[in-house]
């Protein structure tokens, strides 16, 4: 029996919405708020907007797939979710980007971990970067009324064997490792989230605020990349879309003019600064795309005995920070460790390895674990993050560049990955670095580790987490906007997204931006009562 499909029932009855690529001309639409982007940020901020009144137009650059659409392949959802189908990367082509592109961005395809932001990290903001109104106490009732939303709760399940290693391995130890909590309800345990759920457990924009949004009236435009602002002194008076193919590869030669009283940027770390470059926005201080973060991963594969089955089950349901804080915040690179999921493509493009070498690890997969540990980066002085520029076309691409004090605490993390998979009874540990092995003992594995040349390329390097290069705070001469989100030279444009973060975070980030987004949405919504 198939699953209902919401989305499309909703579609059924009337929501409103516009496929770009069908245009047969140009196109010109009107609201109150026009929301550019449509994952955490963006229809978190579209949900309150719509129910406090306001026409809310939703935009968003790809295309429209719901759960009908999402038969757990590797090949079709990689192409059609993901920016750039999945080959986003930083300039210099060394550290893979994933972030997604469709209805629900990256919340349609994440492995559904959400924490709220770490205290530690709330109070660097305030102390350093000038953040007001976001201590953990004065934060605690928006991600609360966000975990309720959206079903976020530690994984009641045993962990699967995957993420069992890190328990097992943590506890031997004596480490600190803890259940994730996931935004689900009805989970099926399938395993592969990061194609899209096919039954609507994921509590994913797509499932939640974005169908509420259009209940109340709302709108949805996709297929429709945001091209610039239009301004009028210091207001925005228009915003230009493009109208993209169906496949979301190249224009189609339609436009699309939205006009609007209010315009909330939600485009995600990378697209959200490119916009405002694009539009040649104010930026006295040269701030746009500066301080942009990744939480940096480096990967630990282990061969075990029994049957691991990397590809079934919760994707991540455990973790452990036991080196996130040891030397406080500002000391060396530290970094928090959880496990991937491993479906096949994804393996083979990990693991690496050609022809019969590859083979053989696709063979081995189901005896297969891979840890990651994601660098919590923007701490320190060498710590800077990288650069969002603009290609020829316009496009956004990430200068991101690897700094030996991130080396440092990537060689110290394949060191902590190997200890976690042997003490959890590993055969054999392997860094995912071209120079490396498998090698049957921890001993071999330091030695080999501490031989590593870590240089790009070479060490298998990737993210998921795009933080900053909107950052906010009250000083506009360290901050795209205020702790409100308001940009700080622009009157009816606020930016509700990740690109707001100062640093990045040190954990999943999508509970972060729930919560920062409906405090910010709310404070909007009243300030649009009394303008």
């Amino acid at each position: 029996m198939p699953v209902p499909d919401p989305f499309r029932e909703g579609i059924a009855r009337g929501w409103k919405t516009h496929d770009s690529s069908r245009l047969e001309q140009d196109l010109t639409l009107e609201a109150d708020v026009a929301i550019i982007g449509s994952g955490a940020g963006g229809a978190t901020s579209a949900e309150i907007l719509s129910a406090a009144g306001y026409r809310v137009l939703l935009i968003e650059e790809g295309p429209l797939k719901t759960s009908s659409d999402f038969k757990m392949l590797e090949a079709e959802a990689y192409s059609s979710l993901y920016q750039e189908g999945i080959g986003r990367m930083t300039k210099d082509g060394a550290i893979t980007i994933l972030q997604g592109r469709a209805v629900g961005g990256t919340t349609l395809i994440n492995w559904t971990s959400s924490f709220r932001t770490p205290a530690p990290t709330l109070e660097y903001w305030a102390r350093e970067h000038g953040v007001k109104g976001h201590s953990s106490e004065e934060m605690a009732p928006w991600f609360e009324q966000m975990e309720q939303r959206l079903g976020v709760a530690p994984w009641i399940m045993p962990p699967n064997a995957n993420n069992e290693v890190i328990r097992t391995g943590c506890e031997k130890l004596g480490y600190h490792w803890k259940v994730i909590p996931r935004n689900v309800r009805g989970c099926w345990n399938l395993g592969y989230c990061g194609m899209g759920c096919p039954v609507n457990a994921k509590q994913s924009m797509m499932v939640t605020t974005i169908p509420a949004t259009l209940e109340k009236g709302g709108e949805l435009l996709y297929l429709a990349r945001a091209e610039r602002f239009i301004f009028d002194g210091d207001k925005i008076s228009s915003l230009q879309c493009l109208a993209m193919d169906p496949r979301c590869v190249a224009p189609n030669g339609r436009t699309i003019t939205v006009k609007a009283r209010h315009y909330v940027l939600a485009g995600g770390g990378i697209n959200s600064p490119a916009l405002l470059m694009r539009s040649n926005a104010p930026d006295p201080h040269e701030l746009l795309g500066k301080r942009t973060f990744l939480h940096v991963v480096n990967l630990s594969a282990g061969h075990f005995k029994e049957v691991v089955n990397p590809f079934y089950g919760a994707p991540q349901s455990i973790y452990s920070d036991h080196f996130q804080w040891l030397d406080g915040t500002t000391g060396r690179m530290s970094y928090k460790l959880e496990v991937p999921p491993l479906q096949p493509a994804l393996a083979t493009t990990l693991l690496g390895g050609f022809g019969k070498d590859n083979a053989l690890q696709m063979e081995q997969l189901p005896h297969t674990h891979v840890m990651l540990a994601l660098m919590r980066d923007g701490f320190h002085p060498e710590s800077p993050g990288g650069s969002v520029h603009l290609r020829g076309d316009g496009t956004p691409v990430l200068d991101y560049q690897v700094s030996a004090y991130t080396w440092d605490g990537l060689r110290r993390a394949f060191h902590s990955m190997a200890e976690i998979q042997f003490a959890a009874g590993a055969e054999a540990v392997m860094p995912l670095h071209s120079d490396a092995r498998y090698v049957k003992t921890l001993a071999e594995a330091r030695q080999m580790i501490d031989g590593l040349s870590l240089e790009l390329y070479r060490t298998r390097l990737g993210s998921a987490h795009v933080m900053g290069g909107c950052a906010m705070g009250e000083d506009p001469k360290r901050a795209v906007t205020d702790s409100l989100g308001r940009h700080h030279q622009l009157q009816n444009l606020s930016i509700h997204d990740g690109s707001l973060f100062p640093t990045s975070i040190g954990a999943n980030p999508q509970l972060s931006i729930y919560g920062l987004s409906a405090q910010l949405a709310t404070a909007l919504a009243q300030r649009l009562r009394t303008a």
